[in-house]
């Protein structure tokens, strides 16, 4: 007889939180197969934006179909080449008439941002909102906003444009911009929970433990009931949390003595934009393992940016440099961020690639779409966009391929194919005009 399986949504209850579980095979009954049990991996979607374009000559790869040597902005992808896509020749009809504002606003909308320097904001429902209203209902997040800047611009930006076309990739509506959020005890909090005011949790943080100390004996009782295959995955499940928790502790520790700490947000985002980035990605992966969300979205670092890079031999700030001008010590200076920025994207889907998932990954079951509104940013185009799309094996995706559509084909299309993937069917997006073809082995979902 077997034993009778765990629900899918089981949770250790400790003092101050509740900490929801990865799939396990105890979830999925004995002789069942699993892609019919409640318990199935789900499928996510993820979006990663880059600021300011690249420099394309560094960034395409040579020929089309298989994807042979990558090229140079895009080597680093080398370990997931096989579950990566490289798209070229989309565009973003409706960013015209071509600022750092409407890239932004547009690359998930696919909308005309109303021009306005006051709160009469007006863009479009974000394709990721689209998904998180169907999909990410049996959630406990239906979506999660990441970002990396700290200190998002207020007022007026750019050109006339209300700064929120640039702070916000996600509308859940044309008028409800969805802040992303920086701070990774924040994030951490919202996946995990502990509540209570900001000065109690600075306090506890000197004197407490890991998060997961409230929850020994739940977890003890949880591994009496397991498999072996199962506790080792719940080990490194909980092995990852103490990581991240101590990551963030370690960022905390060094800014304790901060005269900011007595603003009501947490402290102690990790100084190095590399160390800041990762803890936001394995922040992601916490989320998707334990089924807490379903829909991410993640700016990378936001239009306008003036970011120097000197840990890369990049002093000058970003979005001067930008504008090259087609000066190839400028160029080369681009295709330097564009690089680094692609390798912290690719050690993010090693991660994935490497966590269990079902019978996969984390990878196999998520799609994610990695890219930027602009083109050409030294002359503010929207035509032939960075693109790239990652995901596994149960995603249905062809990978390890470069795929060239015709000049002027809506991104859109793009989005209108993901949202189809992931089961949410609806008959157009934005200014889409078909789906994206051969990208997806074709299933029905």
């Amino acid at each position: 007889m077997s034993k009778k399986a765990l629900p899918r949504r089981t949770f250790l209850k400790g003092l101050q939180a509740t900490l929801a579980l990865p799939l396990l095979d105890a979830m999925i009954p004995a002789a069942t197969a699993q892609a019919r049990t409640p318990a199935r991996p789900v499928r996510r979607l993820g979006f990663v934006y880059i600021p300011m374009g690249c420099d394309h000559a560094r960034w395409t790869p040579a020929g089309e179909g298989t994807l042979g040597d990558l090229s140079p902005i895009l080597a680093p992808l080398e370990p997931v080449k096989k579950q990566l896509t490289v798209i070229t020749n989309l565009r973003l009809e409706k960013s015209y008439p071509g600022t750092h504002d409407t890239a932004n606003a547009g690359f998930l909308s696919a909308a005309f941002a109303k021009h306005t320097e006051s709160s009469d904001y007006y863009l479009g429902t974000t394709v990721d909102q689209v998904a998180a209203k169907q999909i990410g209902r049996d959630t406990q997040l239906p979506s999660l906003e990441l970002a990396m800047d700290l200190n998002p611009g207020a007022g007026v930006c750019n050109n006339g444009y209300a700064c929120v076309y640039q702070n916000c990739l996600s509308w859940s509506s044309p008028t409800t911009p969805l802040p992303a959020e920086a701070h990774p005890r924040v994030v951490f909090e919202r996946l995990f929970g502990e509540g209570g005011p900001a000065s109690a949790r600075r306090a506890a943080l000197r004197s407490r433990g890991s998060l997961l100390d409230s929850f020994n004996d739940d977890i003890a009782r949880l591994k009496r009931r397991v498999g072996v295959t199962d506790r080792v995955r719940v080990d490194q499940y909980l092995d990852s949390i103490r990581e991240v928790e101590r990551q963030i502790e370690r960022a905390e520790a060094r800014t304790a003595e901060n005269p900011v700490a007595d603003l009501e947000r947490p402290v102690g985002v990790p100084a190095a934009f590399a160390d800041h980035a990762k803890l936001l990605f394995d922040l992601q992966v916490l989320a998707f393992q334990a089924d807490i969300t379903r829909i991410v979205t993640f700016q990378l670092t936001r239009e306008l940016n003036n970011r120097t890079y000197p840990e890369i031999g990049v002093p000058d700030p970003h979005h001067p440099t930008s504008h090259h001008g087609n000066d190839p010590e400028k160029l080369l200076k681009i295709s330097k961020i564009n690089t680094f920025h692609v390798s912290l994207f690719a050690q993010f889907l090693e991660k994935l690639k490497s966590t269990p998932d079902g019978d996969g990954s984390l990878l196999d079951n998520t799609v994610y779409l990695y890219g930027s509104g602009l083109g050409n940013s030294s002359i503010h185009d929207h035509e032939n966009l960075p693109i790239l799309v990652a995901g596994g094996a149960a995603s249905g995706m062809k990978g390890g391929r470069h795929i060239r559509y015709k000049n002027g084909t809506p991104l859109a299309n793009l989005h209108l194919t993901l949202l189809d993937r992931v089961g949410v069917h609806v008959d157009s997006f934005g200014d889409s005009s078909g789906k994206i073809e051969d990208l997806f082995v074709p299933v029905s979902i």
